[in-house]
């Protein structure tokens, strides 16, 4: 932090830092990026010391206001475009289980995922509930760990229809912009 301060630097952006699956890599390789999240409301246990999950929001609510001390605000990369689960093929570790018609944007045969995002499937970011999730995870990581900002990975996916189609008034973007907690 010091070293920042030195340079100057008043706003850093971290990498996503949600849980993700650290797995995800080539044979031999582990996944060190985090654009695989598994988990939306957890930072990565693998980026932390502590071994047990409250350790884990600790360590991180404590750099973060480490960083604030500083006067360095904190921005976090997240990525609700899709999630780890992949597609068809993929694993199921949340959503997928869950109800899967809602969660992901599915083809015509509902065993097939949509891939506007590059990784198998894509969140169905425009239902009902997962507006909500994404909604109370940027209000969870705005007022529980103290973040100050966000920066959306593959953005223009969040604003999609079923079909692909770009909506004029997305409905998520709508909400995130109005909430009083993102302001």
């Amino acid at each position: 932090i010091p070293y920042l301060k030195a340079l100057g630097v008043t706003a850093v952006e971290l990498l996503p830092v949600q849980q993700f699956d650290w797995q995800e890599a080539p044979e031999g390789l582990t996944n060190y990026w985090g654009y695989s999240p598994m988990a939306f409301f957890a930072p990565h246990n693998g980026y932390a010391q502590a071994d047990d999950p409250v350790g884990v929001l600790d360590e991180f609510r404590d750099m973060v206001k480490a960083l604030h001390r500083a006067g360095i605000e904190v921005i976090l990369d997240v990525v609700f475009n899709h999630t780890a689960e992949s597609d068809e093929d993929g694993p199921t570790l949340s959503f997928r289980g869950l109800e899967n018609i809602g969660y992901y944007m599915l083809k015509e045969d509902p065993h097939f995922y949509k891939n506007f995002s590059g990784t198998g499937n894509t969140l169905n970011a425009n239902h009902s509930i997962v507006r909500r999730m994404i909604r109370d995870c940027l209000r969870y990581w705005t007022t529980e760990m103290h973040i100050d900002g966000f920066r959306f990975d593959l953005a223009s996916v969040l604003a999609r229809s079923e079909e692909g189609e770009v909506l004029e008034n997305p409905p998520l973007l709508w909400e995130i912009e109005s909430d009083p907690t993102m302001a």
